[in-house]
């Protein structure tokens, strides 16, 4: 089994010191989802949700939640990151959205976190902007599905959802 790094030998929690890796560059993407009714994700595309523009708004949040991860997360790094991008896709089939955010860095870290971030809080604004219409609505199925750069190299999700 992998020795967790953020563990010291006495089992506290710590920072790891990355001061001695190289500066490489990383690419971490990730996806989720936001399930809701389907008159909701009419209301969403219409742009007549009575708070606005739903997806620009998800989009600025995702992007400024990416930045910040090191203000959420206990023992992440803050990142000079040089690329955040949010994107939506409709699903008529769900009825929702497909989230995706990719992070990048040049630097001794990886941004795995930051995209994460990006789409945890994205869908989270879209529940917001829309919890007026549907309450019933899900967030589902955030997680990893590539990186590449740093000592571990490049890492595919064996079954990447759909765009």
């Amino acid at each position: 089994m992998t020795r967790l790094t953020h563990l010291s030998p006495e089992g506290e929690a710590n920072m790891v010191d990355v001061s001695g890796k190289p500066a490489t560059e990383r690419v971490a993407i990730a996806e989720g989802r936001i399930v809701m009714r389907a008159e909701t994700l009419e209301l969403a595309l219409s742009g007549d949700a009575k708070k606005g523009d739903v997806l620009a708004t998800a989009r600025i949040a995702g992007i400024m939640a990416a930045k910040k991860t090191h203000e959420l997360i206990p023992l992440c790094h803050p990142l000079a990151l040089t690329k955040v991008a949010v994107d939506f896709t409709p699903d008529a089939s769900l009825p929702g959205f497909h989230v995706r955010a990719l992070a990048k860095v040049s630097g001794p870290t990886g941004v795995e976190m930051e995209a994460l971030t990006a789409v945890s809080i994205a869908c989270l604004t879209i529940y917001d902007m829309l919890k007026a219409a549907d309450r019933g609505m899900r967030i589902e199925a955030i997680g990893l599905t590539q990186k590449s750069g740093g000592k571990s190299g490049d890492w595919v999700r064996a079954e990447v959802s759909p765009q």
